[in-house]
């Protein structure tokens, strides 16, 4: 059987870097307008000034990914550079305080901060979303209830957040901690149908949980306004390369589990807990560390696993002519992630200065 189309889309949030100090600078609003020229609503605020949205144009393969990915890297960076500051795709930053970052004005963001008090300020992390499209509403939810299983793994893949307010964390991805301070964060639950879901939502917003459904904020959601899937579990990739793989493993898994639901079969399903005790393991150790085989009832190393998953997936890569970068998860096993990396700078020269300087380079490597 033939897999419906699966379109792509990635949304990369980007650190602005004071190149002197080498602190976050709000400074968003300040070249936003002229970024617009060139980028149009691919690029916006969020919600504190220190940070930049970019967003893809919708994708028909992984390979037009990479261009997009490349393209709005190139023009931040560009842009940026012009205007005396730098950018990064780290998903915290090593050295700057939450405490000293300034808001963006505007609606949405005035009532974040009144819902959320304190919690939305210290929001001070960068993501990563991988969106996947399809039109079947009863298997986006089929889909999302058995890709749950594999939220631990594309996590442990994309850590970039091992520093803190100045300090080692101890932790491979520190954002998931944070953001998970929030209401409607984590792992989504086990869901019967669509329509499951919409009641989930008329529920909340009957009573005043939410007001719109964006303000889910879940691993893995449907997307309120588009037909796609969408994947928000990754901390932001610093490596172009790793970026476009994990988005191509993200639809290989999708593809794969389509195709096994096209055959009457599908993927185990296992606790919600359970889930979340893996999850917990790539925050704390990333790709070093060692997740729980439920089948096994025992902990394997994340590299076994992973592997595990390149071999499910191998069945539907050369139809979504994303083997190459599929295979490209075989070097973040063997090298590490960013978090490795600015672990390792770190060791080398005992400063976050350098940290920053490292994730600036990598950050536009590739690009120009």
């Amino acid at each position: 059987m033939t897999l419906p189309p699966l379109t792509l889309g990635i949304e990369e949030e980007y650190q602005i870097i004071d190149p002197e100090t080498r602190e976050l600078k709000s400074y968003v609003q300040e070249f936003l307008e002229e970024a617009r020229v060139v980028l149009q609503d691919q690029v916006k605020p969020e919600f504190l000034q220190s940070q930049v949205e970019v967003g893809s144009h919708i994708c028909r393969n992984v390979q037009e990914v990479r261009a997009e990915v490349i393209r709005l890297r190139r023009s931040v960076c560009r842009l940026a550079e012009e205007k005396g500051v730098r950018v990064a795709a780290a998903s915290t930053h090593p050295i700057s305080q939450w405490h000293s970052q300034t808001a963006n004005k505007g609606e949405r963001y005035t009532q974040l901060a009144t819902d959320m008090a304190q919690l939305a300020r210290r929001m001070l992390i960068f993501g990563m979303h991988v969106h996947v499209g399809f039109e079947n509403r009863e298997m986006m939810i089929d889909v999302m209830n058995q890709a749950r299983y594999f939220v631990p793994h594309l996590l442990a893949l994309s850590t970039s957040s091992p520093f803190w307010q100045g300090r080692d964390t101890g932790l491979k991805s520190y954002r998931t901690v944070v953001f998970e301070s929030l209401p409607r964060t984590g792992m989504p639950p086990s869901l019967k149908s669509w329509a499951d879901y919409q009641g989930f939502i008329d529920t909340l917003v009957a009573t005043k949980c939410i007001d719109e459904p964006t303000k889910i904020w879940w691993d893995i959601r449907p997307h309120p306004k588009f037909p796609t899937l969408e994947f928000r579990v990754c901390d932001i990739c610093t490596r172009v390369d790793e970026a476009v793989s994990i988005a191509a493993l993200v639809q290989a898994i999708v593809a794969k589990l389509i195709k096994l639901r096209m055959n009457n079969q599908s993927w185990r399903t296992y606790r919600h807990h359970l889930i979340t005790e893996n999850k917990w393991r790539a925050v704390r150790y990333g790709t070093d560390g060692q997740l729980i085989d439920f089948g096994k009832r025992e902990e394997v190393p994340f590299r076994f696993l992973a592997q595990e998953l390149l071999d499910l997936v191998d069945d539907v890569v050369d139809e979504l002519g994303s083997r190459n970068e599929v295979e490209y998860i075989k070097r973040i096993l063997t090298e590490g992630t960013s978090a490795d990396r600015q672990l390792e700078v770190y060791r080398k020269t005992g400063s976050l200065e350098a940290v920053v300087d490292h994730l600036v380079e990598e950050t536009k490597a590739g690009c120009f």
